[in-house]
């Protein structure tokens, strides 16, 4: 299955929801975007390698990469591999004296790693298209941390048709507003309206 490479853009947060953020991983080749729901430790476990800091004393994912450094164990690659019921599952490669190891992560454990590493991340397409956000060109550059208010989705009109154009429209806006969380919200109903129709 071909592998697609991502690169992470960001976290996003809620002021509204204690401990909830976004993972924003973007394609590196595309303008396809993957919102990651974390928790806040998760998220501090990113933000260090993105933000370029040190901390005073090393962190799990600062021993870990460690101990694979001392035991002569190269990560490769991590690879975001399956979506099941909104909950992503992930895989570390690693290679040692030539043998090459897979061992099962959480997402966000996977990408802390990469990070700290220096390594890429990959996920395949049908991953990238059932929770993928397609981000126009022209968008503004993001920022690594930026606020998101969490509105919840509207509910359905009776009409079909027209519940589909009022969410697709609420669904540009908030893309343009970069409220990935609402925006990957928007895509299921959407998604759940057309399946139903």
């Amino acid at each position: 299955m071909e592998k697609i490479a991502l690169k992470v853009v960001g976290l996003s947060y809620s002021q509204t929801q204690t401990g909830a953020y976004a993972l924003i991983l973007k394609e590196a080749k595309g303008n396809r975007r993957l919102p990651i729901i974390i928790g806040g430790a998760e998220a501090q476990a990113i933000a260090i390698p993105l933000e370029k800091m040190t901390p005073s004393r090393p962190l799990t994912h600062d021993l870990f990469k460690s101990f694979l450094d001392d035991f002569g164990i190269e990560l490769e690659e991590v690879i975001i591999y399956n979506l099941v019921e909104g909950i992503f599952f992930a895989k570390i490669i690693c290679k040692q004296n030539g043998k090459s190891l897979e061992i099962d992560a959480r997402s966000s454990d996977a990408v802390a790693l990469a990070l700290r590493c220096e390594k890429p991340i990959f996920t395949h397409d049908f991953i990238l298209g059932s929770a993928g956000i397609i981000i126009d060109e022209d968008a503004e550059e993001e920022s690594t941390v930026q606020d998101i208010s969490m509105e919840s989705v509207p509910k359905s009109e009776p009409s079909g048709k027209k519940s589909i154009e009022k969410l697709e429209n609420e669904l540009e806006t908030a893309l343009q507003k970069e409220d990935y969380e609402k925006a990957s919200r928007l895509r299921d109903e959407i998604k759940k309206l057309k399946k139903d129709s």
